[in-house]
């Protein structure tokens, strides 16, 4: 029982890639329906960390840092913040109170855009969970990298 057991990258590589398109049609479904049914962007948003596990699970670290680049999201959080702030804003230019919903008489009753500014709204915290998230999950990742370079020293 003293043979090293080396894991096959194939395998696990292939999966995760098998799995990435699942997980991101299942986050942007929840993401963008979430103003017509139970979800939203907030849970969408969570849903969608699972691409940035499944990219470091089949490919590794180093991949995941050059494909979803951090530094991208994080200022791609920042102006998604902006455009909350600016959509939460239509409400006191047409109504008179901040958030509230303007163009609610669009489409008919369980069309995706028939809820007004709350689909706009609900869209831009998805993608913003999506930033700050995946940020603290790629920087959690990072820590279990080092930890693994510590224990092989």
């Amino acid at each position: 029982m003293n043979k090293k057991w080396k894991r096959d990258d194939l395998i696990v590589r292939s999966l995760a890639d098998s799995y990435l398109p699942i997980a991101l049609v299942l986050g942007f479904y929840v993401i963008l329906h979430g103003n017509i049914s139970p979800g939203g962007g907030f849970q969408g948003g969570v849903l969608m960390v699972a691409v940035v596990i499944l990219i470091y699970l089949g490919h590794g670290y180093d991949v995941t840092l050059k494909s979803l680049r951090p530094g991208f999201l994080h200022h791609s959080e920042g102006f998604l913040s902006f455009l909350y702030i600016i959509a939460a804003l239509l409400g006191v230019v047409y109504l008179g109170n901040f958030c509230q919903n303007v163009f609610s008489d669009i489409g008919n009753i369980g069309d995706l855009f028939s809820t007004g500014t709350i689909f706009i709204m609900d869209t831009i915290v998805g993608f913003k969970v999506i930033t700050g998230v995946g940020v603290l999950a790629i920087s959690m990742l990072g820590l279990l990298v080092v930890k693994d370079i510590d224990y092989k020293k």
